[in-house]
């Protein structure tokens, strides 16, 4: 843009919402608006003084576009999300956005977001090699790692209630994040697909989760994936050593003599991919074997499958 503007850069398809960014932009000195797509300013990154707002409407992931945008650009990025969206602050700002602005765009609150910001946090100390005997939770000692005192509401946005562990939305997220790495890297990347057929009642649910955490490292990613499934990102593991943890699980839980709501044993089917592997060009093909070993483990009634 011309004229020395600095440049509000929206990324949406709403033209209401553009209109309302002119609008509030117009009642800045020195600002202007432009409408971009998310590829072309993540391949061609603006200068650093320009803004960028990302519309939480998009088909695409938001927040995967905060992290990508994150690594691309020096601008500060905001998410424009619903006024009553009590998480997307925290998540934002995890996924290397400044923050949000609330619809409907007004210029006092985008004038104020437009300001310098102060300076960021300092990093926290290193926690490598610590063990979680002290009882925190997992997830939460990762997000710990990442952004230093966590929000509450973050990390309630990422778990799941019933266990603690990670839920689907970030499990997607973070699928996406270590398979990247590990292609970059060319480090080996696994991924464990575990469940039981039935249902548990929550305190089991929570003793199965502790068994899960008791068999890991602070470094893999647990999650639940649906009622009855979980899924682990085990990073820097083969499929011999994700075999080696699977089993440790699977007979943990066997020696506690969990049962389901109906007094049946929860019996445990694994299913198992690793990749570098020539049929994992994608993070889905990644999943996708790994759920096709766990419901070949689960038509065998039950044990470890790893896809060949």
């Amino acid at each position: 843009m011309g004229d020395g503007l600095r440049t509000i850069r929206v990324v949406t398809t709403d033209e209401s919402l553009l209109a309302s960014a002119r609008s509030a932009a117009s009642a800045i000195e020195g600002w202007e608006v432009a409408q971009h797509a998310l590829d072309e300013l993540a391949k061609t990154p603006p200068p650093p003084g320009d803004v960028i707002l990302l519309d939480s409407w998009m088909r695409s992931n938001v927040y995967e576009a905060c992290r990508r945008l994150a690594g691309n650009t020096r601008c500060r990025t905001f998410v424009v999300t619903e006024h009553d969206n009590r998480y997307a602050e925290a998540i934002a700002r995890f996924c290397g956005a400044t923050g949000v602005m609330r619809r409907p765009l007004v210029p006092s609150k985008v004038r104020e977001a437009l300001e310098p910001s102060g300076p960021r946090p300092p990093l926290p100390k290193d926690a490598r090699g610590k063990s979680v005997a002290d009882g925190q939770q997992l997830p939460e000692r990762l997000l710990t790692d990442i952004a230093g005192k966590p929000d509450e509401s973050l990390v309630s946005a990422l778990t799941d209630p019933e266990t603690s562990l990670f839920n689907y939305p970030f499990l997607n997220y973070k699928l996406d994040e270590e398979f990247k790495r590990a292609r970059r890297f060319g480090h080996p990347l696994s991924c464990v697909v575990l469940g039981f057929e039935g249902q548990l009642e929550e305190r089991s649910l929570r003793e199965l989760a502790g068994i899960f955490l008791e068999a890991s490292r602070d470094t893999d990613i647990l999650g639940r994936f649906d009622e009855s499934s979980f899924l682990f990102l085990l990073p820097n593991t083969g499929p011999d050593g994700a075999a080696v943890m699977a089993r440790r699980v699977s007979e943990a839980a066997q020696q506690r003599a969990l049962v389901d709501l109906v007094g049946d044993p929860v019996v445990m089917s694994v299913g198992i991919s690793s990749c570098p592997h020539p049929e994992v060009r994608r993070r889905e093909d990644l999943f996708g074997q790994a759920r096709q070993a766990f419901f070949e483990a689960r038509a065998h009634g039950g044990g470890v499958v790893a896809s060949s």
